[in-house]
C-alpha cells in the first residue's frame, strides 16, 4: 500500500494516493507517514501535515525530520526547525543536511560549512555552489583552488551560477576556451551576466556579430551592462538611435552607466544641455567618471566654481582622472601648490600625464633625482612626453662628469631608448635628438631617418639638421630645400645657411634677403653674423 501510494503521489493523484498512503500509516509505515505528510502540505494542511512529519521522524525518517524542521522555520521557530534538522542531517539525509547549513549560515553560526560540505559530497549543486563560496571568501590560495572544485562540481549538475562563476574564475586564468563553454552552458540556462560575459569574450575574439546576439539576449532578460554594451557597439558603427534605445534599457535596468553612457553620446553629438542632465543624474547616482564628465563639461563652459565642486566628487570616489583635471584647474589659478597635490594623488594611482606634471615641477625645484622616479612612471605609463622627458634628464646626468668614472662602453645609452620610445609615437623633438646621437656615433643612415621623420612632420630644427647632413654628404641642393622649409617655419640658423648658399652661387640679392631673414629671427650670435654677411654682399653689390 505504501509503495502504491507514494508512486500515485508522484504521479500528482492525489485522491487515489492518499486512502492508500493513510492505511499504510496506520499500520505503522513511516515512510508512508512522511509522504501522506508532503500530500497534506500540497493540499493546504500544513498543521496537519506536521502531525504526520513528527510521527514519520520520530521513527526516524530522515526524510520527515527534514520537512518537519523546514515547516518549523517557515513558521519562524528556529530552535524547533533547527532540532529537527540536526536529527536528520546526523541521519545522513542530503536536504537536512542542506537545510541545517542554510539555518546555520543565516545565524551566523558555526558549522555551516560542514554541514554544506556533506551535502555537497552526496551530490547536492547547491550546497556545493554555497560551499565553493565560502572556501573561495578565505582567500587563500588553497582555498582558490578548492573552490574551484565545487564550482566544478556544482555547474556540472546543472547550477548556472556555478558555471558563471567557474566561467569568471578560467577567464581571469587565461583559460578563454573552456570558460567560454561554461558560460555557454550558464546563457543556455538562463544567466543573463554569463549570456553578458559571453558576448564579452566574443567581441574580444573578434566576433563582433556573435557578442550582439548573447548581449541582445542577456538585456533583454534585464542586465544592464549588457545592454550598455550593445548601445557601445551600435554607438561604434554610427547607429546613434539603436544606441541610445540600447542605453535607456540600462538605465531601466538600473545601471547608472546607461545615463553616463547617454550623456557621452549626446556630448559627441554636439547636444551639450541633454549631456549635461544626462551627467547630472549618473553623477548624482554616486557614478564618479560622470561627475568627472559633468565638470569638464562646466569647465568648458567657463564655469570653473561650478566645476570643481564635481571634480573633487569624482577624485574623492576613486576617478584618477578627475584627480587629474583638478591639477589642471589649480594651475589655471596660479595655485602650484595645490596643483602639486592633485598631481600627486593621479600620479601615485597610476596616471601617467600627472606623473609627468610632478616629474617637471620637480626638476623645476632642482630635484632631479625625485623628478626621475616621477618621469619613469609617466613614461613607463605611456606619456610620450614623459618618455623624452626623461631621455633628456639622462642624458643630461650622462653628460655630468663624475670622478673616477670609467671610460664609457660603446652601444646605445639609456637615453636613446626613451627617445626612441617617444620618436617611435611622432614626437619630433624625439626624433632630433635621436637624429643627434645617431650622428655623434657617425651613423648617418640612421641620423637622416629620424631627421627626416622630425622634418617631415614639421620640426624645423629636424629640417635644419637633415639639410646639415645631406651638405656634408655633398647633397646641397636637396639641403638647400629643406633649409628653406625650416627657415620659412621661423628657423633663424636655416636662413643664415640659405643666405651662404646664395652668396656662393653669386645670387647677391637672394642672399641679402636671407640675411634680412636670418636678423629678424636671430638668436643673437646668428643675427650679428647675418648683419656682417649683409654688409659685404651690399658692398660687393655697389663695387
Amino acid at each position: 500500500m505504501s509503495v502504491l501510494g507514494a508512486q500515485l503521489l508522484r504521479r500528482g493523484d492525489l485522491d487515489a494516493a492518499e486512502p492508500k498512503l493513510r492505511a499504510a500509516t496506520a499500520a505503522g509505515d513511516r515512510a508512508a507517514a512522511n509522504n501522506l505528510g508532503v500530500l497534506l502540505h500540497q493540499r493546504g494542511y500544513p498543521d496537519e501535515a506536521a502531525g504526520w512529519w513528527r510521527v514519520a521522524a520520530v521513527a526516524g525518517s530522515a526524510a520527515a525530520a527534514h520537512a518537519l524542521g523546514r515547516h518549523h522555520r517557515e513558521r519562524g521557530d528556529e530552535p524547533a526547525a533547527h532540532y529537527w534538522l540536526v536529527q536528520s542531517a546526523e541521519s545522513g539525509h542530503a536536504l537536512g543536511a542542506y537545510a541545517l547549513a542554510d539555518l546555520l549560515a543565516h545565524r551566523g553560526e558555526e558549522g555551516a560549512r560542514d554541514w554544506f560540505r556533506a551535502a555537497a559530497e552526496q551530490g547536492h549543486r547547491e550546497a556545493a555552489y554555497r560551499l565553493a563560496k565560502i572556501t573561495e571568501d578565505r582567500g587563500d590560495e588553497g582555498g582558490r583552488k578548492e573552490a574551484e572544485q565545487w564550482y566544478r562540481q556544482a555547474a556540472a549538475r546543472g547550477h548556472r551560477r556555478a558555471a558563471l562563476r567557474l566561467g569568471t574564475i578560467l577567464e581571469r586564468r587565461g583559460e578563454l576556451r573552456e570558460a567560454g563553454r561554461w558560460y555557454l552552458t550558464s546563457a543556455k540556462d538562463g544567466e543573463s551576466r554569463a549570456a553578458c560575459a559571453l558576448g564579452f569574450l566574443l567581441r574580444d575574439a573578434g566576433d563582433e556579430d556573435g557578442a550582439a546576439e548573447w548581449w541582445r539576449r542577456a538585456a533583454e532578460g534585464g542586465d544592464g551592462n549588457a545592454a550598455n554594451a550593445l548601445g557601445a557597439l551600435h554607438a561604434s558603427r554610427g547607429e546613434r538611435q539603436t544606441a541610445e534605445r540600447w542605453y535607456r534599457a540600462a538605465l531601466d535596468a538600473g545601471d547608472d552607466n546607461g545615463a553616463f553612457n547617454l550623456g557621452l553620446l549626446c556630448s559627441a553629438q554636439g547636444r551639450t544641455a541633454q549631456a549635461e542632465q544626462w551627467y547630472r543624474r549618473a553623477a548624482y547616482a554616486g557614478h564618479h567618471e560622470a561627475a568627472n564628465a559633468l565638470a569638464v563639461l562646466l569647465l568648458q563652459r567657463g564655469d570653473a566654481d561650478g566645476a570643481e565642486p564635481w571634480f573633487s566628487k569624482a577624485a574623492e570616489a576613486g576617478s584618477v582622472d578627475a584627480a587629474f583635471n583638478l591639477g589642471i584647474l589649480h594651475v589655471g589659478r596660479g595655485d602650484d601648490q595645490g596643483a602639486r597635490i592633485w598631481y600627486g594623488r593621479a600620479a601615485d594611482d597610476g596616471h601617467a600625464e600627472a606623473a609627468l606634471q610632478v616629474g617637471l615641477a620637480l626638476q623645476r625645484d632642482g630635484d632631479d633625482h625625485a623628478a626621475e622616479r616621477y618621469l619613469r612612471r609617466a613614461a613607463g605609463g605611456g606619456s610620450i612626453e614623459g618618455a623624452f622627458r626623461l631621455g633628456v634628464l639622462l642624458e643630461q646626468q650622462a653628460q655630468e662628469p663624475r670622478e673616477g668614472s670609467a671610460d664609457v662602453l660603446p652601444g646605445r645609452d639609456e637615453y636613446e631608448e626613451w627617445y626612441e620610445r617617444a620618436a617611435e609615437q611622432g614626437h619630433r623633438r624625439a626624433q632630433v635628438r635621436l637624429g643627434m646621437c645617431a650622428s655623434a656615433r657617425g651613423d648617418v643612415v640612421d641620423a637622416a631617418r629620424w631627421y627626416r621623420a622630425a622634418a617631415e612632420g614639421g620640426s624645423p630644427n629636424g629640417a635644419f639638421n637633415l639639410g646639415l647632413l645631406l651638405a656634408r654628404e655633398g647633397g646641397e641642393p636637396e639641403a638647400a630645400l629643406w633649409w628653406t622649409r625650416a627657415a620659412e617655419a621661423g628657423h633663424g640658423r636655416a636662413a643664415l645657411r640659405l643666405a651662404l648658399v646664395a652668396a656662393r652661387r653669386g645670387e647677391l640679392a637672394e642672399g641679402r634677403r636671407w640675411c634680412a631673414r636670418a636678423v629678424e629671427l636671430g638668436p643673437e650670435e646668428v643675427a650679428e653674423r647675418a648683419a656682417r654677411l649683409a654688409d659685404a654682399l651690399a658692398d660687393e653689390l655697389s663695387a
